[in-house]
């Protein structure tokens, strides 16, 4: 199968937003959040990668602004720095103002909505001047990781379908409505679905081998020839519950943009917790009508409402062991959505209050005093 690939020499020519790319990240087998998601298929898989830690919450790394500076932490090339590519396309010059993530240092970023974070490198006799980072730390959760496909039998057993607009959620969503619980794309046409617990049997790729642009989004990775990129189906749902201690919520259809017309409901509830600390790592929410709100799980009252105009504070608690989480879009407009991590606390846990620079929600009483760091 021929899969679309780009040449690797090609970012002197691409503007910024640009949306034609493939992954480039690898990482090890690694935990991937404290989160236990019972199968249907009677096993469960442990999702352990606590969920505070990641250093990316979207599919390509976008958000990537961690401090990697090689394309590799073993045996990579150096990385050059932002403020010193002015023959290149993205440099300080051009975007003064911290535009995707640039800035004075050589870290590597994703500014031009490519499938992977990369950098500028020193060119090579085979005129390569980029390349993508592997960054093990920058896997959104949700994202199990990419396999190898042998095909007999194929790591993921249960329906399948090809289309040349797939997408990570109209897969992960394909896969959802079947029932299972682990969705796969590959070669960025084709999606498997599945509720194996051996999906790893013929073991773990690294994500450069996962670097098939998505037919349906260019920006999103869709597996490769004879490997697949693994998804749990939670991601993108419209509602669920949760009792876990930790997790993390997506908007509805994430990461593809959120549809018109959403109105999704999510509780949360962690008996014996004496607080929730809440942090959105992205929110991105442009019409004005479109709004996030969370609820007193008992009661039903608002206690935090937020929108393009409302945006959340960096972290926040709530005082109770029971939330409501309510997204609404209206029949207009359309954008990214939210990536929010909460963390549960028990009672008698005093250190969580002395956090600084959040805001503290009391049984319904939002204290908005951002204390500075």
């Amino acid at each position: 199968r021929s899969v679309p690939r780009r040449c690797a020499g090609d970012k002197r020519h691409r503007s910024f937003g640009s949306r034609t790319g493939r992954v480039g990240t690898a990482s090890a087998m690694d935990c991937l959040t404290a989160l236990l998601v019972t199968l249907a298929s009677g096993f469960a898989l442990v999702l352990c990668r606590d969920p505070f830690q990641s250093e990316c919450y979207t599919a390509n790394g976008a958000d990537y602004r961690g401090n990697q500076n090689q394309t590799s932490m073993h045996g990579g090339k150096p990385c050059l720095f932002w403020n010193e590519t002015f023959q290149h396309p993205y440099n300080t010059l051009k975007y003064p103002n911290g535009e995707g993530g640039l800035g004075l240092h050589n870290y590597c970023r994703n500014p031009d909505g490519d499938v992977s974070p990369w950098c500028y490198i020193a060119e090579h006799e085979d005129g390569v001047y980029w390349k993508y980072c592997d960054i093990p730390a920058c896997r959104m959760p949700g994202h199990l990781g990419c396999y190898r496909d042998l095909g007999d039998p194929p790591p993921l057993t249960g329906s399948s379908e090809t289309s040349n607009k797939l997408t990570i959620q109209t897969c992960i969503s394909f896969c959802r409505s079947q029932r299972f619980k682990i969705a796969g794309m590959e070669s960025g046409y084709a999606c498997f679905c599945g509720n194996n617990p051996d999906y790893w049997r013929y073991g773990e790729a690294i994500s450069t081998e996962c670097n098939s642009v998505c037919f349906g989004d260019h920006t999103q990775p869709c597996g490769g020839d004879g490997r697949v990129i693994l998804f749990d189906t939670l991601t993108g749902a419209c509602g669920g519950n949760y009792t876990s201690q930790m997790a993390v919520i997506y908007s509805p259809d994430f990461p593809d943009t959120y549809a018109t017309g959403r109105a999704c409901y999510w509780t949360i509830q962690v008996p014996g917790a004496s607080q929730i600390q809440f942090n959105f790592t992205l929110f991105d929410i442009k019409d004005s009508t479109d709004m996030v709100e969370l609820l007193d799980g008992y009661t039903n009252q608002v206690l935090v409402r937020l929108d393009s105009r409302n945006r959340p504070p960096v972290s926040f608690n709530i005082s109770l062991d029971s939330i409501i989480l309510y997204f609404f879009s209206d029949r207009i407009n359309q954008a990214q959505g939210f990536a929010v991590v909460y963390k549960a606390w028990d009672k008698g846990r005093g250190s969580l209050w002395e956090t600084k620079g959040h805001w503290t929600v009391w049984m319904g009483r939002l204290d908005g005093q951002c204390e500075s760091s």
